[in-house]
């Protein structure tokens, strides 16, 4: 089956993971950053095609999807769908 995001993700993951962010350098670049315990707080994950994750929010049921990175491992840049 081909995927048509494949080669977007691919470039993202490289760019992500090629130097980890501290959870301050995230915060500065992309606003609020989850940790995995956070997320499963804040979020309901629907599915996931690293590095992106596809989320609703639980506060009002907004669905939408987060970057993340490998290690350490922080969720980030929530996009509403």
């Amino acid at each position: 089956m081909l995927d048509a995001t494949e080669a977007v993700r691919r470039d993202a993951l490289m760019v992500i993971n090629a130097e980890s962010g501290s959870r301050e350098a995230l915060e500065a670049a992309h606003g609020q950053v989850w940790n995995t315990q956070e997320l499963g707080q804040d979020f309901e994950v629907l599915g996931f095609a690293s590095p992106i994750v596809a989320v609703r929010r639980r506060s009002d049921g907004t669905t939408g999807s987060l970057f993340f990175q490998h290690t350490p491992r922080f969720y980030f840049d929530f996009q509403v769908a």
